[in-house]
Formats: structure tokens, C-alpha cells, sequence
């Protein structure tokens, strides 16, 4: 495997940062996570746009261009020989003096990494093969206030400390209120009486891509869909509930601590939509 770090390709061996870099100091640095469907991003457009969102959040200022981030990102898949694949995209503020206070983004450091992943679209496999379990966990959602909600950076204690928490595949987290949030990597989305659901940006939210996507899909469905605020009764009450994020896609979660569901239709239909939005665009 090959990686883009600083504008070049090394082997991934040979990808290193400086120790001194904010990056690995602080979590000064931004993220984001992207597929590949038929060696094109998926939702590029969305993508760079919360990238740009979140390097601004951070103050980041490092000047790469939206086509050269691309390009990058590309001249990795090629290297790669990848069409379908897990992207990362890492944008820190560079190697500074060791102090807290950062000085201007002058220098800043770009790193790609890439991994295989399989066939997305109609004719495609899910990376996972069960669906999924949660626990809702102790561990709380940081307040937008503390950390903009809409951020991806480097700092992902949050999500670590809740997922140290439980052994099932995702730690679902509630805000200093009890009101569901997310879970620690994904966006919940649950079914009640026909109705979608899914917790509102307007909480300590990840607007995340698939997400949006999601909404969209069953609006065209002709699904309704409702966004809110809702405590951990109101996901137990529900008749379906699945997990998005980018590599997960859609997955149907059919336990929520000790209370199971049925992978219903409303799930079944939007996962079948998803891949065939993929399969339209990307093959």
C-alpha cells in the first residue's frame, strides 16, 4: 500500500509525521472519511464542504485547494490500484512550538491513507455481516459548545471512552439532558408507526453524509420522516431501527440493549434505495 503524505507517495511503512506535529500533540487536525464506489468519492461535493467546515471551526487555514485535495486523493486510489475503497483524509495545523496556543497553519500536514473495501451498489456486499447491536452508555455526547458538533477532528476521546464502555458494536450516546444524540461512529435513525426518525441537528449531532442522503432517499420514497428530540424510550418503543455512516451504509440494528427489533421494511427499502443511488451514480 501506498500513502499521500505531504504531497508525496510513500510506502505505508514509510508514512510517518513529525512527533512534534499538533496533529499527534493535541488532535489539532481535521478528518474526513470517504468512499470510493467505482474508483470515484462518493458525495464529494458534501465531503469537502464539511471538511472546509470543520478546518474552519479549527482555524485551520492551510490553503490546499478543493482540486488539489482531489487530485491527491485520486493519484492514492490509482497508486492503490483501488476502485472501491475506504479514504481518510487528515489536514493538521503542522509541526508549531510545543505550546497549546497555535501559531498560523504555514506548514500544514496532508495525509491520505486508503484500505480495500468491497463493491459498493446493487450489485455490492456490506462490510458488516450481522446487523447491528448497541447500548445506550454512560459516557455523554460533548456539547456543541464544548466541541462544534459538526467537527471532525483528530480529538476522538469522546467516542473512544464510549466505546470502551460495551462490547456491542456501537456505544449509542445520550446529551447532558438524556436525550439520544448518536451512536460513537453513526447516525440512528428508528421507525414508529410508518414514521422515520432521527435525533435533530439541532442537539450535538454529526450532520453526517449518509445521513443526509438517508433523508433524501425516503423523502423521494414518499416516507415521512421526522426529526427531534427523543429519549432512549421513544428508540425501545420503536417497530425498526438501523446505523448509517459511510462505510456502514445502512444497517439494520436489531438490539438496543435488551430490547430486539425486526429488520422491517422501512429499512429494507431505504437500503435497497441507497444501493441503487450508488449504482446509478457510480457504475
Amino acid at each position: 500500500m501506498q500513502y499521500h503524505v505531504n504531497g508525496d507517495l510513500v510506502p505505508a511503512e514509510e508514512a510517518t509525521v513529525n512527533v512534534r506535529d499538533r496533529g499527534f500533540m493535541y488532535g489539532d487536525a481535521a478528518f474526513e472519511t470517504l468512499r470510493a464506489y467505482g474508483g470515484t468519492v462518493f458525495e464529494w461535493d458534501a465531503h469537502i464542504e464539511r471538511l472546509r467546515a470543520t478546518c474552519e471551526a479549527l482555524s485551520i487555514d492551510h490553503g490546499i485547494g478543493d482540486g488539489d485535495l482531489r487530485a491527491r486523493i485520486d493519484e492514492t486510489l490509482a497508486a492503490n490500484d483501488l476502485r472501491e475503497a475506504y479514504v481518510k483524509c487528515s489536514i493538521t495545523r503542522g509541526v508549531q512550538p510545543g505550546k497549546l496556543t497555535p501559531g498560523p497553519a504555514e506548514n500544514p500536514t496532508l495525509v491520505i491513507i486508503v484500505s480495500d473495501l468491497p463493491r459498493g451498489g446493487t450489485e455490492g456486499e456490506s462490510v458488516w455481516n450481522v446487523p447491528a447491536h448497541a447500548e445506550v452508555v454512560e459516557t455523554r455526547r460533548m456539547p456543541s459548545e464544548a466541541i462544534p458538533a459538526h467537527a471532525k477532528t483528530h480529538n476522538y476521546l469522546n467516542g473512544i471512552l464510549a466505546r470502551l464502555e460495551t462490547e456491542a458494536d456501537e456505544a449509542l450516546m445520550l446529551d447532558s439532558d438524556g436525550t439520544v444524540t448518536e451512536g460513537a461512529t453513526s447516525n440512528l435513525f428508528f421507525v414508529r408507526e410508518g414514521v422515520l426518525h432521527t435525533p435533530s441537528l439541532s442537539g450535538p449531532v454529526l450532520p453526517g453524509i449518509t445521513r443526509r442522503v438517508i433523508l433524501e432517499l425516503a423523502d423521494e420514497a414518499g416516507i415521512p420522516t421526522e426529526t427531534g428530540s427523543y429519549d432512549p424510550g421513544d428508540v425501545r418503543d420503536a417497530d425498526e431501527a438501523f446505523l448509517t455512516n459511510t462505510t456502514w451504509e445502512v444497517r439494520p440494528l436489531t438490539r438496543l440493549d435488551d430490547t430486539e427489533f425486526e429488520v422491517g421494511p422501512v429499512t429494507r427499502d431505504l437500503a435497497v434505495a441507497f444501493d441503487q443511488h450508488v449504482e446509478s451514480r457510480h457504475y
